[in-house]
């Protein structure tokens, strides 16, 4: 089963391990430090625009960042395409 994550990107789902919402997670200074930690290290892959991200996607190989609400991205996993 596939996620799709936002633009042309799709990713299987067994790969993903959390999807986490940016507005919530900017509020504590321990996740704005790993959000730092792995923009600087150059591991993030960028689906959307700077500045309009709006989930980060932690999967066992990567990190996106997706245009897409953490809402929907889990409504989608509920229903994801089939390889």
């Amino acid at each position: 089963m596939y996620l799709h994550l936002g633009g042309d990107m799709l990713i299987k789902k067994d790969k993903v391990v959390a999807i986490i919402d940016l507005e919530i997670a900017s509020e504590g200074k321990g996740n704005n430090r790993f959000l730092s930690n792995i923009k600087d290290n150059n591991k993030i892959i960028y689906i959307s625009e700077p500045g309009k991200e709006k989930s980060l996607i932690i999967t066992t190989e990567n990190y996106f960042l997706s245009p897409i609400s953490s809402t929907t991205l889990f409504k989608r996993s509920l229903f994801a395409i089939d390889e």
